[in-house]
């Protein structure tokens, strides 16, 4: 970690460098309850208005409880991932490979792992590819979801 000037206050929630992480290395993020206002604006904003995201009698039988998008499940836990591990450092996303496992509806808490599978420094500017396998979670600890994420994140000033 870099170290603070004596006098200056050291800035939370500054993401890792690509030197700060080693392959294998492994994080958790916190959990978060998707409820069905996150659900109401995602879909709102985004337009997907499929029928089984905007009628709670289509998926009658099938499942029970308003399904989120998978897409919206996504998008929560890279925030988590941004906010912790990320924020500053993370240049840019590169690639993102996701498979979706089970539905995740109204009411459940989600949070995910990540391991650190790949670090590649290149050759200016004292950036890394990093790769990382996400697997996020409900809150009976049930796959949900999995991804692997490649990002060109920063190094050491």
């Amino acid at each position: 970690m870099s170290t603070v000037p004596t006098g200056e206050l050291q800035t939370l929630g500054i993401g890792f460098t690509w030197q700060e992480l080693s392959v294998g290395q492994k994080f958790k993020t916190f959990r978060r309850t998707i409820t069905e206002t996150d659900i109401v604006n995602f879909i709102t904003v985004t337009g997907m208005l499929e029928a089984i995201f905007v009628d709670t009698t289509f998926s009658k039988g099938a499942m029970q409880g308003r399904p989120a998008p998978g897409a919206l499940t996504y998008t929560l836990i890279e925030g988590m991932v941004l906010q912790g591990m990320a924020q500053n450092t993370g240049l840019a996303l590169l690639e993102v490979h996701k498979k979706i496992l089970q539905p995740v509806i109204a009411g459940d808490t989600v949070w995910a792992e990540i391991e650190v599978t790949g670090i590649r420094p290149t050759s200016k500017n004292n950036r890394a590819i990093v790769t990382s396998k996400i697997d996020v979670k409900n809150q009976h600890g049930i796959d949900v979801m999995t991804y692997t994420a490649v990002r060109m994140m920063a190094g050491e000033k």
